[in-house]
Parts: C-alpha cells; sequence; structure tokens
C-alpha cells in the first residue's frame, strides 16, 4: 500500500468516529445537534480522499524525479506540481485523472473497479458525494426539526465507497512501486 493509502487509513478513521458519534448521541436525550455529525462526517470523510489524491501525486512526483533531483528540469516540474496542488480541491473523477493524466499520462480512473463497482459507476459515485461534501459543507440547516440531506446510511456509504476507492487506485502503477 502507498503512503497516502496509509494515510488515508489513519485519516478515514475521523469520518469513523463522528458516525459512531452520530450513532451515540441519536440513542440517547441530548441537547446536542447530532445531525451536524453526519455533515462533519462526510466534509471530513471527503478531506480524507482529497489528501489521499494529493499526497499520492506528491509520492509519485518525487519517485519521478528522483534521478534528476537538483536539476532544473526536476525544479520545473516540481514548481508546476506545487502549482497544481494549490488549484487543486473537490477531487472528483474528472479533475482527479486530468492530474494523473497531465502529469504522467496514466488514465487512474480506469482502474477504479472492486466488489460491485465498475469504473464508470465509480466515477458517477464519486461526483456525487462531491456534490453531497458540498451540500453538506455550504447549505445550512434552517429548519429545527428536519434532519439534513446526509443520511446516516449515506454517509456510511461514503465511509465503505471511498475505502474501496483508495485500494483501487493503490493498485495502479504509475510510476513509484507500490509496496
Amino acid at each position: 500500500m502507498s503512503k497516502a493509502g496509509q494515510s488515508f487509513k489513519l485519516a478515514i478513521t475521523d469520518a469513523e468516529g463522528l458516525l459512531a458519534r452520530f450513532d451515540d448521541e441519536n440513542n440517547t436525550d441530548t441537547e446536542y445537534n447530532s445531525e451536524a455529525l453526519k455533515r462533519a462526517g462526510m466534509v471530513i470523510a471527503m478531506a480524507a480522499w482529497e489528501t489521499y489524491v494529493k499526497d499520492r501525486f506528491r509520492e509519485e512526483i518525487s519517485f519521478w524525479l528522483t534521478s534528476i533531483d537538483g536539476s532544473s528540469l526536476a525544479n520545473y516540474v516540481n514548481r508546476k506540481a506545487q502549482e497544481e496542488m494549490k488549484r487543486f480541491y473537490n477531487p472528483n473523477s474528472e479533475r482527479t485523472k486530468k492530474l494523473f493524466k497531465e502529469f504522467f499520462e496514466v488514465d487512474v480512473t480506469k482502474d477504479w473497479q472492486w466488489d460491485s463497482y465498475h469504473a464508470p459507476q465509480s466515477k458517477q459515485t464519486l461526483n456525487e458525494l462531491v456534490s453531497k461534501r458540498g451540500e453538506a459543507a455550504h447549505i445550512a440547516k434552517t429548519e429545527s426539526q428536519s434532519p439534513h440531506s446526509i443520511k446516516r446510511s449515506e454517509l456510511d456509504k461514503t465511509i465503505r465507497f471511498l475505502k474501496g476507492l483508495v485500494l483501487a487506485m493503490d493498485k495502479t502503477k504509475i510510476v513509484a512501486p507500490i509496496n
């Protein structure tokens, strides 16, 4: 597993913890808004995905440039990669594909297959989750009695999906050998 994949495994536990806390608070009388935990869980889960993509990209760039480290070419590519990382956010399937295609000429999305998911379905699901994350982060709940658009089952499914997606993408050979 890549170092990025190992970091993702740690990062996604925050979202799992929020889901568990939602379950705990939802089953007791509390003054807290347990609905906020689902929204926070969605945002954190998607942040774990974004961090994975960026870390994996940096891992690949670092390995790719090892043999020419310190050269003008390596410095130029590193500058371009850093600029790209500053503009890279909400990695849906197209943005993720474009990033790795531009630098490494590899379509990482073609290998997004595991269990019952195939690449087209994985891409569509990821794109929907990126939109859901936007709703969770940017659309405030206005009625105190109504639940937010993020359902408990959706957060659970999101976490499982992202774990599968990371495992699938981690199998993709880009330039660095995978441990």
